[in-house]
């Protein structure tokens, strides 16, 4: 009871061991809730000199894994070369960001998804698109660039695991070109009702249906210029039924002239029929069917004129540079404004905004009241158009009233049970009989 407790001896011995007294095995002290637990331990110098080493040693390794994240992550750069007035498609998933199964075997099962923005900017450039079905699926970059987009855009690509919140980034660099090889002055947009626009952006899908439609086609090169899908179109999203597709336009061009087939699809009497609500004129088999069905009324078939070539030997005219002048406007004799505006008095068009109505008011007073006070006809003139035998009838008829209710005024007599408000026909109460009225004899007499 006597000793101090080993937690003071420990707290009070900071020196040398020598300064230190011989105890047996020191408890450790109890850690107050408000110090962390590192801080509240009683250590020696040589303890605080290793945690001191230990803590520097892992922010070295911190910040070397930092560094090499930030190595890795600049390495993650991918370079693709799409061509004006062709369709660009990039499949955005495990195989093309290496990053996200580095560290650990991330299985294909895993919900990934991606977001996708113009270096600098926080959308896409104008022509390209982004779409992914769900976060199992994989995602796609499409579109056609057009020749203002002609040069480098470099496209961030954030790639999210949904299941471990991990994050990595890639960076694709567009160098965008012209094409080689002839032009493609004919091009047609099939609507495609049995796909979803992912379904077409693959290879195989695409090149399956380019094949097919070769069949429609004369023989010639075809190529795959646009995919859009029918919902940025205006389309509608289906039912959730199975077998209901969003729908997509594809486009294709060739430089062979268009088919006899073709051309009779996109014929006005095909649009009668199609408006009437008939399938459109069909000369040759649909090599599409069953694979894709294709909406024959929206076919559209366009011919893109060759652009006229410019000299460039010839150097352009410069601009002429607009002159500031002084702000008025030169003489011009199809122009001519009035200088000065004449005076006008308002003052009759004022007084005949208000007289008129006050006058028409007035007059329409005046004949009514000439109408209801001026040609009343009066009591005098009534009683001479009346015969002398009617007045004297009526005046009988008034006067024995008058005498009839000066008599029924004058007499002493109640009132009639009948007028007041409740009676009994038998005891005369005005309130409801107390007794049961099927219990009183008919004659009070008789007992």
């Amino acid at each position: 009871m006597g000793r101090d407790p080993p937690a003071e001896a420990g707290a009070s011995c900071s020196g040398t061991p020598p300064h230190c007294p011989s105890l047996s095995p020191p408890l450790p002290p109890p850690l107050p809730l408000s110090s962390p637990p590192l801080l509240s331990l009683s250590l020696t110098g040589a303890g605080q000199a290793g945690a001191a080493m230990a803590a520097a040693v892992i922010w070295i390794l911190l910040l070397v894994g930092l560094l090499a994240g930030l190595g890795d992550t600049e390495a993650q750069q991918t370079t693709l070369q799409p061509l004006v007035g062709r369709v660009f498609v990039h499949t955005l998933d495990q195989e093309t960001f290496p990053s996200l199964s580095e560290h650990v075997d991330v299985p294909p099962t895993v919900p990934i998804t991606y977001h996708a923005h113009l270096q600098g900017h926080p959308d896409l450039p104008r022509w390209l698109r982004y779409t992914q079905r769900s976060p199992h699926h994989p995602g796609f970059l499409y579109g056609t660039p057009t020749p203002e987009d002609r040069g480098r855009q470099v496209i961030e690509v954030i790639a999210y695991n949904r299941d471990s919140f991990d994050t990595t980034w890639q960076r694709l660099v567009l160098l965008i070109g012209d094409p080689e090889g002839p032009l493609l002055p004919y091009q047609a947009e099939f609507l495609v009702r049995s796909h979803d626009v992912e379904e077409v952006l693959p290879s195989t899908p695409a090149s399956r249906f380019l094949t097919a439609l070769g069949g429609l086609w004369e023989s010639g090169e075809l190529q795959l210029l646009n995919v859009t899908s029918a919902l940025d179109r205006g389309g509608r999203v289906p039912l959730p039924i199975e077998g209901r597709k969003e729908g997509v336009y594809i486009k294709v061009g060739s430089a062979s002239p268009f088919s006899t087939c073709l051309k009779m699809v996109a014929s006005p009497d095909s649009h009668a029929r199609c408006a009437q609500g008939q399938p459109p004129l069909l000369s040759c088999y649909d090599t599409l069917a069953p694979h894709f069905r294709v909406d024959w009324c929206n076919v559209s078939l366009g011919k893109k004129l060759r652009q006229l070539e410019v000299d460039k030997s010839v150097p352009e005219p410069a601009d002429d540079v607009p002159t500031p002048g002084d702000g008025i406007l030169e003489h011009d004799p199809f122009f001519c404004p009035p200088t000065e505006a004449t005076a006008r008095d308002f003052l009759t068009d004022a007084l005949v905004t208000l007289l008129v109505p006050l006058l028409v008011a007035l007059l329409l007073t005046l004949l009514l009241a000439y109408i209801m006070c001026c040609r009343r006809e009066g009591r005098l003139k009534r009683d001479l158009a009346t015969s002398d035998i009617q007045m004297v009838h009526h005046c009988t008829i008034r006067g024995n009233t008058e005498e009839l209710r000066q008599m029924a005024s004058s007499r002493e007599v109640p009132r009639p049970l009948s007028t007041l408000p409740m009676f009994n026909v038998r005891t005369g109460e005005r309130l409801p009989p107390r007794v049961d009225s099927a219990q009183v004899p008919l004659i009070l007499d008789q007992h």
